[in-house]
């Protein structure tokens, strides 16, 4: 399944960039005082080495991404990360067993090799984007669960790259622990929200306070979805503590919290962007792909579609 997947994505892949060929895509957000990218994850369904990710930016003429470390470090030279994730109530108790094992086996040999990792991979990683066209701009690696060690080549990595920072979820926990080793390196903790937000105890002020270096990484979807309001006082209160946005349209609490193609939500996309451009924000806005791709789509075509919405924003 995942192979027919893959041929046909390509396709549809080879048919966007075919269609867009007389407006090249890459001409987009060339005059745009908004800098608008990607998160690689979007990606996710499709073929996904550095390469093709670097290919499908490109295409769509985005200049800017959070690249996830997966790739990065696949890249660099990374031991085979194990069996991927599946959903425990698919499998019989024999087979959770042995992915359970195996998964703990892959992850000591990653382990065991980001002890050793040539930085010298990740500096050529970085030379590649920017030789075409696209800048690394935040590096999706590290967790406050590993040991110092690691931590601590998460940051070189990103260094080595040329990226601002790294991006990790947002916890009083996390963005204590990571906040010494972005301070020691001079580089951003990009921390990612989800729906703990709402959480009576949650705390921007408070998790911005470790470091400096401690930003936002102000998912505006999720910040709808979980509050039900709009995240645009948020961006104007916390506008210089901001690393960059994740782009995506989800509904309120009360319509559902759905993740739903653009402008079928209750995520205001187009005042946000427009909030950036017309206060000068420095803030960079990464398209993240979460909704259901239709049946005659594929993830070429709605990132497409996500690309034109942001320009078409911008431009009203």
């Amino acid at each position: 399944m995942n192979q027919r997947y893959s041929r046909r994505s390509f396709l549809k892949t080879a048919g966007l960039a075919a269609s867009v060929a007389v407006i090249p895509r890459r001409l987009l957000f060339a005059s745009s005082p908004v800098k608008v990218g990607a998160i690689s994850y979007s990606f996710r369904q499709i073929p996904g080495s550095a390469e093709e990710i670097l290919g499908y930016m490109q295409t769509l003429g985005l200049n800017s991404v959070e690249l996830m470390g997966g790739p990065a470090e696949a890249y660099a030279g990374a031991p085979d990360p194990g069996p991927r994730p599946r959903h425990p109530e698919s499998m019989t108790q024999e087979e959770r067993s042995n992915y359970v094992a195996a998964r703990a086996a892959a992850q000591q040999e990653t382990q065991k090799w980001r002890r050793i990792a040539p930085m010298e991979k990740f500096a050529e990683l970085g030379d590649m984007f920017r030789e075409g066209g696209v800048d690394v701009d935040i590096l999706k690696l590290g967790n406050p669960n590993w040991f110092a060690e690691d931590i601590d080549y998460a940051y070189r990595a990103a260094k080595a790259i040329g990226a601002r920072g790294i991006s990790f979820e947002i916890s009083a926990r996390s963005s204590k622990i990571m906040a010494p080793f972005a301070t020691k390196h001079d580089l951003l903790n990009g921390m990612h929200n989800h729906l703990q937000v709402a959480n009576e105890d949650f705390d921007f002020d408070e998790y911005l306070s470790h470091s400096p270096n401690n930003m936002l990484n102000l998912d505006i979807g999720h910040y709808v979805a979980a509050l039900g309001t709009s995240p645009i006082p948020v961006i104007k209160k916390y506008h210089d503590r901001i690393s960059h946005l994740h782009l995506k349209d989800r509904k309120t609490p009360e319509n559902g919290q759905d993740n739903v193609a653009w402008g079928t939500g209750d995520t205001p996309i187009g005042d946000v962007l427009r909030l950036l451009r017309d206060e000068n924000y420095p803030i960079p806005a990464m398209i993240e792909l979460e909704y259901p791709i239709p049946e005659d789509s594929s993830v070429m075509e709605e990132m497409a579609k996500c690309a034109d919405y942001c320009r078409e924003a911008l431009e009203s």
